[in-house]
């Protein structure tokens, strides 16, 4: 018996075949695993969103919350008012944050306002109750 052996040379130099099904199930498999595994949380040392804390109160409020670690200065156009700050944190008025500027800087300890031009200074932020 003779053996075949160009059937057997075009089977090893021939083009090579690749499953693509098992590939996407495995890799499937993992983006799934990461996705459920990881966490989404953007806090962090050093990292501030700038967004009004959640308390107990629900409801609208004229005021909001904003915590920020190591909170030194509090500027209201260009006003001082550190007075105001207890805890680490300061109230701060609505229209501030929906029409009006805050900037963060943790690092700094400090936050600076803009506040609307038809707003009071002495309204824009209060101490914490």
């Amino acid at each position: 018996m003779a053996l075949d052996t160009e059937r057997y040379r075009n089977k090893i130099h021939g083009k090579p075949r690749f499953n693509m099904v098992p590939f996407i199930d495995i890799l499937f498999t993992i983006l799934i695993f990461l996705v459920v595994t990881a966490t989404f949380s953007g806090g962090g040392s050093g990292e501030a969103s700038g967004k009004p804390e959640i308390s107990e109160n629900t409801g609208p409020s004229e005021y909001y919350l904003i915590p920020v670690a190591g909170l030194r200065r509090v500027t209201v156009n260009g006003i001082d008012m550190s007075d105001r700050i207890r805890n680490g944190a300061v109230a701060v008025h609505t229209r501030v944050i929906d029409e009006g500027e805050i900037i963060i800087r943790p690092k700094e300890g400090a936050i600076i306002i803009t506040t609307p031009p038809d707003l009071p200074v002495e309204r824009a932020v209060r101490t914490p109750s």
